[in-house]
Parts: structure tokens; C-alpha cells; sequence
């Protein structure tokens, strides 16, 4: 079998399939379903979100600056579909969807409670790229569902059921496959 070679496209897969809140929890506030985020740096930690310049959350993230990335669960597939394709000019989906909220801890920006984790963002530069602006934030805070980390305060998603999103489809994290590291770590030899 050989590669079939494409032009040039959006093909990196899988990607999360976020939902993205800005603006204020008691004024203007808006929620999109995101692909196109993750993280860009770890020293400071900084993440990125790429937004079309014509959606409504755009001009939100524009004017307070700040954003959250609450990374979602099979179990929201549904309203994380609906979220990217109603324009929240129109429609109050945090109302629609039902999702409960509370004031982000560093931003003031609404944490949809019913994802397990939520990042929140302080943008730092705005590029125009063409069809998109890519904001790219300092991470000012996470907050992580307790259910989620252990006695050490180690995070486990692997019970989350965190959902990807992967060239026009949806789809639910599998199996664990490994730790960082562990094609190189050293087996511990048994003894008496």
C-alpha cells in the first residue's frame, strides 16, 4: 500500500473538542465549540484558541481578553455539536444547553461546571491569520473536577470520558496506553 499525497489542509487529528466561554458570568458571555486550541508554551504556561473573525465569540474574546478552555465528555457530544453551530448573537446557549456555571478563579469568565477540566486564559497577543485570529493567553488557573484527582493531587482523566473531535466527527477517548516515559523507564526486578 502507498500515501496518497493532498494539498495542504486542516487535517491534524484528533483535537479536543472544547468549549470555549468569554465575557462576564452576569453580562455579556458567550460559549463555541473549539478544535483549533491547546497549549503553546509551559514556561509560563500558555495556551492558544483560533477563532473565525465573524463569530460572535470573537468580538467577546476581543473585548475582555480572557477565555476559558472547559474540555468536554462523550457525554456532552450533543450541546458541544449545538455550541458550534448556533451563533450566540442569537441564541443564549448556556440556557439552551443547560450547563451550570460559576465565575472563573483568575478570569472573569463563566467555568461550565459540567466539564471536568476547565483552563483559564489571559489573552496576551491577537494575530490575524486569514480566516481566523489566534489568541494566544497566559494560563492564569485550572480547575479540575474532584472527582478527578487523587489523594496526592494527581489528575486522572482516564474515568472522564473526555471527548476528540477528529476531521468532522466526534469521538470518545479510549484505553490508556502508557505514562510519559515509559517506553524508556527501567523494569523493577521482583525479588524475596
Amino acid at each position: 500500500m502507498g500515501r496518497i499525497f493532498l494539498k495542504g489542509g486542516t487535517i491534524m487529528a484528533p483535537l479536543p473538542a472544547a468549549l470555549v466561554t468569554s465575557g462576564n458570568v452576569d453580562g455579556k458571555k458567550s460559549v463555541l465549540t473549539a478544535a483549533w486550541t491547546g497549549i503553546v508554551n509551559t514556561r509560563p504556561p500558555m495556551a492558544y484558541v483560533s477563532v473565525r473573525p465573524e463569530r460572535f465569540s470573537h468580538g467577546v474574546i476581543c473585548e475582555c481578553g480572557e477565555f476559558i478552555i472547559n474540555l468536554t465528555t462523550s457525554k456532552m457530544a450533543k450541546t458541544v455539536d449545538l455550541c458550534g453551530m448556533k451563533s450566540g448573537a442569537k441564541l443564549d446557549k448556556f440556557t439552551k444547553c443547560g450547563f451550570l456555571t460559576e465565575k472563573g478563579r483568575t478570569v472573569d469568565c463563566p467555568v461550565i461546571t459540567d466539564c471536568p477540566v476547565s483552563i483559564e486564559c489571559r489573552v496576551r497577543e491577537k494575530t490575524d491569520l486569514g480566516s481566523h485570529t489566534m489568541f494566544i493567553a497566559d494560563i492564569t488557573g485550572v480547575t479540575v473536577d474532584e472527582r478527578f484527582v487523587d489523594s496526592k493531587g494527581k489528575i486522572n482523566l482516564q474515568q472522564a470520558g473526555l471527548m476528540a473531535y477528529s476531521h468532522g466527527e466526534y469521538f470518545a477517548l479510549g484505553r490508556k496506553l502508557g505514562d510519559f516515559g515509559f517506553s524508556v523507564k527501567k523494569k523493577k526486578h521482583g525479588g524475596s
